[in-house]
């Protein structure tokens, strides 16, 4: 079950990024507010679950 629970986890990670670089190359273009705050946000996402796998035995209890 842990492997497969990496995997989901990784799967997310690059789904973050991938979104974040998009986010922010449409930032460039538009300007819009509303694309910065999604790029921030994936960002910290990306982070966030970036963090949490390679600290994932600290978080399971093993």
């Amino acid at each position: 079950m842990i492997p497969f629970h990496r995997l989901l986890i990784s799967t997310a990670i690059v789904f973050c990024a991938g979104f974040t670089v998009w986010a922010a190359w449409s930032w460039r273009e538009s300007r819009s507010a509303g694309t910065l705050v999604l790029s921030l946000s994936f960002g910290v996402a990306t982070v966030a679950l970036s963090y949490y796998l390679r600290h994932l035995k600290r978080f399971l209890g093993r």
